[in-house]
């Protein structure tokens, strides 16, 4: 079962989703193009969880402007908030879909414990392959010298061989999962500043504090 989200299907979903003009405005197509069957669920959460990582980079890159009104940088960063709000929720869910999958597969009593999930890599594989990307596109840039290129052409290799690194790091747990000699749990994420109970600015906001 876990054969179908290994890391090579991953990343080539990943990077199929960059090459689509109507990414991620409209994620229907790629919607359309996910594998079915029992991990149907945490498919359809690898894919919120990338268009929201890929709505997230467009909104910092245009948080930084400097001759926009605040105004408009203002809503840039409630943008961003709300989004990586999104993509750390579709993580989780990611998790929850595979644990719950996996639920009954017997596990050893000494089985290692990952510090880090596979909605985590997920998510961290997703974020380098708009890295990738977006690096890529500034080696075919026509108003920049060779030496802008060659640099940006080697951080791009640089770019692959870590992605490469994180695939089979995760590959390693969907086999440990597998065998039961390897495990991992949630780790809720508890965004403290976009909770209205929690965030002390906004509670003394909404107690008329400033």
């Amino acid at each position: 079962m876990l054969d179908t989200i290994r890391s090579a299907a991953i990343t080539a979903f990943h990077d199929a989703c960059h090459a689509r003009p109507e990414w991620p405005a409209d994620d229907a197509p790629a919607h359309a193009a996910l594998p079915g069957g029992a991990l149907a669920e945490a498919w359809a959460w690898v894919l919120v969880n990338h268009r929201f990582n890929c709505s997230l980079w467009k909104e910092e890159d245009l948080a930084r402007r400097t001759q926009a009104a605040d105004a408009e940088i203002a809503a840039n960063k409630r943008h961003i908030d709300r989004f990586n709000q999104a993509r750390n929720d579709a993580m989780e869910r990611i998790d929850d879909s595979l644990l719950r999958a996996t639920a009954d597969w017997p596990r050893a009593d000494d089985a290692r414990l990952s510090s880090e999930t596979a909605g985590a890599m997920i998510d961290r594989m997703s974020i380098l392959s708009l890295k990738i990307h977006h690096m890529g596109l500034q080696t075919v840039r026509t108003d920049v010298d060779e030496a802008h290129r060659a640099s940006t052409r080697a951080k791009v290799e640089q770019l692959r061989r870590q992605r490469d690194d994180l695939a089979s790091c995760y590959d390693r747990l969907l086999d440990e999962l597998r065998a039961g000699t390897g495990c991992f749990r949630i780790y809720r994420q508890f965004k403290m500043y976009n909770d209205p109970t929690l965030n002390p600015a906004l509670v003394a906001e909404r107690r008329g504090r400033r």
